[in-house]
């Protein structure tokens, strides 16, 4: 069934009274609408595009696939779902993920409850009437809950690059790809960001650009994915213990199998020298992000750190030819390896081993300008037919920000968060009663399929409450959500190499934000 259908298929409901509203028709979306319809409760969900999958349906550009493995990432609210859905590759790809997500709202007749193409301008809560007033464009609705499944990567963040908007030739964000095919063999290419998003789509686009320039301000730590088609065996075996990993999973720090089933509990200082090398060796082989559970003390050890993030600059030399090129892309030695979200790759150091693909180092040489033919440094104009925008998003708070919403009295939350974004458990803000938050501020940071059930979970048996207690309201105290917010950074310390470098994780990439997540 292409888009157009399942668009047609779904009942474009506008407008109306419902006991729940949810917002965003990505992960948190899709398994809200699933609970909810087992619940009897009347519900909606609004989607600003116009279909389901969330950063899915939005992130479609060449390359782009999941760093988590993908038996892993799909929900596990039915046995007969794992069970009959086979994927493809151990890292999927994006059409292979929204294909998934099409199925799961398919098969369990979930589309009906979707209303596309309306996105969420206003949302005021009404005292009198307990609920709140939701505006969608031209659109009314009525809720007694509302449930915020924007996604922590869904506002992309366009950066404040003079002239950009000048630029004669194609532009294109990652985080918004057109639907319809980009060619851009024979073209000459500019690209802004090497965060995941860029790692993943350099290798790509330059197999057919006739020349390709990267402009980076931080070189970041990637390893190798190693990805390919599923083992069939391990395929049987993992859904032979479906219940048991899923059950794991959830009592993991991420949420995933590696940080599960793969973490070594020996301390790094009790290793040798050649038992170092061969855990790297071992972890850089097989594949992935489990680098970070090599040895107990990876994460929480700066020093210890700096073993690992060794032997990873030195993988990237032992790749990269040119000693200008290495130069640019060996990450910091002050950044601690993982200090941010740590990149999975096929192939991209590999890249820069091509003539035509040429990066520049935005630290030596800082953009000046973009012209209407190119891209402007300090040292001069290099010119390109096509610029693509990898530059990330305002994560956490960035959608729920472009959205006026006032609870108790008026108070408005972009204004309450001025100061820094809290919540109590990630779900609830004070003072805007039976407003929940999915992956909001403040939230756990892992396997996003997991950890989004878990918190729609949450939510939804505070709501259960209230409903059988005949509550009206539900809402946390300032007190609570500070201690919240005391509790998350005071365990953040426990990982002092997550402190250690300025990160998107904690709002960094927005200029003068104060944002800790």
């Amino acid at each position: 069934m292409s888009e157009e259908e399942r668009g047609a298929v779904a009942q474009q409901v506008r407008g109306g009274k419902y006991d729940v509203l949810v917002v965003g028709a990505g992960i948190g979306g899709i398994y809200a609408a699933y609970r909810l319809s087992q619940l009897g409760l009347s519900f909606r969900v609004l989607e600003a595009g116009e279909g389901v999958g969330g950063v899915w349906h939005w992130n479609r550009y060449p390359g782009a696939r999941c760093d988590v493995d993908s038996l892993d990432y799909s929900f596990s609210f039915s046995h007969e779902l794992e069970q009959e859905w086979t994927w493809k590759e151990r890292y999927a790809s994006q059409p292979e993920i929204l294909a998934y997500f099409n199925h799961v709202v398919d098969r369990f007749h979930l589309r009906k409850y979707f209303t596309f193409n309306s996105r969420m301008t206003s949302a005021v809560f009404d005292e009198a009437a307990a609920a709140w007033q939701v505006a969608c464009g031209g659109d009314r609705y009525e809720a007694r809950y509302v449930i915020m499944a924007t996604g922590y990567l869904s506002s992309p963040l366009e950066p404040n690059i003079p002239g950009l908007k000048d630029f004669a030739g194609e532009r294109y964000f990652t985080s918004r790809w057109p639907h319809h095919e980009v060619d851009l063999s024979q073209k000459r290419v500019g690209v802004i960001g090497t965060g995941s998003s860029g790692i993943q789509i350099i290798p790509v686009i330059a197999r057919t650009a006739a020349h390709v320039t990267v402009y980076q301000r931080t070189a970041n730590y990637s390893v190798p994915a190693q990805n390919g088609p599923v083992d069939p065996t391990y395929v049987k075996d993992y859904r032979a213990r479906y219940g048991e990993i899923r059950a794991a999973e959830r009592a993991s720090w991420l949420g995933t199998y590696w940080a599960t089933f793969e973490v070594n509990t020996k301390s790094a200082r009790a290793a040798s020298a050649e038992e170092l090398q061969q855990e790297y060796e071992w972890r850089w082989n097989r594949g992935g992000q489990g680098f970070m559970v090599a040895f107990s003390d990876i994460m929480t050890d700066v020093e210890i750190n700096k073993t690992c993030a060794d032997f990873v600059r030195a993988k990237i030399g032992a790749i990269v030819k040119d000693p200008v090129k290495l130069e640019a892309l060996l990450p910091p030695q002050e950044d601690a390896f993982a200090c941010k979200r740590l990149c999975v790759d096929t192939n991209y150091f590999e890249t820069y081993n091509q003539d035509h693909v040429e990066i520049v180092n935005l630290r030596k040489d800082p953009i000046v300008r973009v012209e209407s033919n190119g891209v402007r440094t300090t040292q001069g104009l290099r010119q390109c037919d096509v610029l693509i925008l990898a530059t990330g998003f305002d994560a956490f708070t960035g959608a729920l920000g472009k959205i006026d919403i006032q609870g108790l009295g008026g108070a408005k939350l972009l204004q309450k968060w001025q100061a820094g974004p809290v919540s109590y458990l990630g779900i609830l803000t004070a003072r805007f009663p039976n407003m929940f938050h999915v992956n909001g501020p403040l939230t756990v940071v892992g396997n996003g399929v997991t950890t989004t059930e878990m918190l729609v979970d949450r939510i939804l048996e505070l709501m259960l409450y209230a409903e059988q207690n005949r509550f009206g309201t539900i809402d946390t105290s300032e007190e609570a959500e500070n201690a919240w917010r005391d509790e998350v950074l005071e365990t953040a310390k426990s990982m002092p190499v997550l402190l250690s470098c300025k990160s998107w994780l904690f709002g960094a990439n927005v200029p003068g934000n104060r944002k800790c997540s």
